[in-house]
């Protein structure tokens, strides 16, 4: 079994000069960073008083969801001899509020619509998604359900939608 260790930098970068000497008194701006990549600008999500031009952890969180099926959707089908042309998601998750207590994730759902070519069986791309679902790693990591509703369009009509 294999270790792997990821180290990211957080840096808050929020005060507006009281620090947090009130609720309403500093902002959730903060930013991630790994070195030699690009920062990520952070916030909280505009109901918690976030800067909606900035990622938010739970946009992050679904992200890292979709990113690591799709990756892991890639390898399978590669291994599998099927040439992916296309690949797009359009994941959510629901978070749920708790009072007194924050709040946590009670579902998300992936939406991968997939382009082929040539006509890959139906059933070979749903098994698949199921091997990429269960192999992914944060997928794997959280305590909600996440459910993958995949779809596969055939080629000339992708290229006709765009």
């Amino acid at each position: 079994m294999s270790a792997h260790h990821y180290t990211v930098a957080l840096r808050w970068t929020g005060n507006l000069g009281t620090g947090t000497s009130g609720y309403r008194d500093y902002s959730r701006a903060h930013e991630l960073s790994v070195a030699g990549r690009p920062v990520i600008p952070g916030s909280s999500d505009p109901v918690f008083r976030g800067d909606a031009a900035r990622y938010n952890p739970e946009e992050l969180l679904v992200g890292a969801l979709s990113a690591c099926h799709l990756l892991w959707f890639l390898h399978l089908c590669a291994d599998a001899g099927l040439i992916l042309e296309t690949y797009e998601d359009a994941p959510e998750g629901t978070m749920e509020e708790t009072p007194g207590a924050g709040g946590q994730f009670t579902s998300a759902v992936l939406r991968p619509r997939c382009t082929f070519r040539g006509a890959p069986d139906p059933e070979v791309v749903r098994q698949l998604h199921e091997r990429a679902h269960a192999r992914c790693y944060v997928a794997r990591s959280v305590n909600f359900p996440v459910r993958v509703e995949p779809v596969t369009v055939p080629l000339h009509d992708a290229a006709s939608a765009g």
